[in-house]
């Protein structure tokens, strides 16, 4: 069964996100047992060629390597998926329009529009045809709902043959409402349960990164119907496991700072 298999099925499926852009860090980070990561080019500074190397590694790794597009652009879709990539997360998908835009720049014709290429995905020309056949069936496409309008856009959003999920930005769409960070406010949880609610009644799986590296929080998304859930980021994983190391070497009274 495909990744995108298991994600349009429902099944719970654990990933994290990657915004360092040394291959190490994807190697450690894919032997963890995650099903999936997410390459981050639009709140990083990762360019291209690291993305491919980090999509290669991954892959190798035996898990499915998704990129995060800076935007809903077609020119970089192409070409993470030329690279590799088994699919995207589109950023700020407020309308069917938009959904469209996105399902299109991934698949090949006659479902999509993207351009036909040969590079590391296709075997550098000796996987094309086995590649071309089955990759309209096998990429994913994710929409990130991180704003009011895509809110209120979701039920035609979530229709969109192509979209196998969507994921939810708290922050943007708190901020998107004037209230940024804001989660305790009335209008945000509305907007929030306004999504779960949407979603669960077209049958569209729910997507939430859970930013902090706390396994209860990942757990309580589960419990509340949360499916494609992503797992803290690697900056934190790493500041986290530094900052209670050094703290429990100085409470010993031994290693005193200056």
């Amino acid at each position: 069964m495909t990744l995108r298999d298991r994600i349009s099925s429902g099944e719970p499926t654990l990933g994290s996100w990657i915004t360092l852009g040394h291959p190490a860090i994807a190697e450690i980070m894919a032997e963890a047992g995650f099903d999936w990561l997410v390459i981050d080019m639009e709140h990083s500074v990762i360019d291209l060629q690291e993305a491919a190397e980090l999509i290669r590694v991954i892959e190798l790794k035996g898990l499915s390597p998704l990129v995060r597009l800076t935007s809903n652009t077609p020119d970089l879709a192409k070409r993470v998926m030329d690279a590799g990539a088994h699919g995207v997360i589109v950023p700020m998908v407020n309308s069917r329009a938009d959904a469209e835009r996105a399902v299109s720049a991934v698949k090949y014709p006659p479902v999509g529009t993207r351009g036909v290429g040969l590079a590391r995905a296709q075997g550098y020309g000796a996987r094309f045809e086995s590649y071309a056949s089955t990759i309209n069936d096998r990429s994913i496409v994710v929409a990130q709902i991180e704003h009011v309008d895509g809110v209120a856009q979701l039920d035609e959003i979530a229709r969109v043959p192509g979209i196998d999920a969507t994921m939810i930005g708290p922050y943007d769409l708190s901020a998107s409402m004037g209230k940024p960070g804001c989660f305790d406010d009335p209008e945000v949880i509305d907007a929030l349960r306004r999504y779960e609610e949407v979603s669960d009644r077209v049958g569209k799986p729910r997507g939430f990164h859970v930013i902090d590296s706390d396994s209860e929080a990942i757990m309580a998304k589960h419990r509340a119907g949360y499916t494609f859930v992503a797992f803290s980021v690697d900056f934190l994983f790493l500041g986290r496991s530094c900052r209670e190391g050094v703290s429990g070497l100085r409470r010993d009274g031994y290693w005193k700072r200056q």
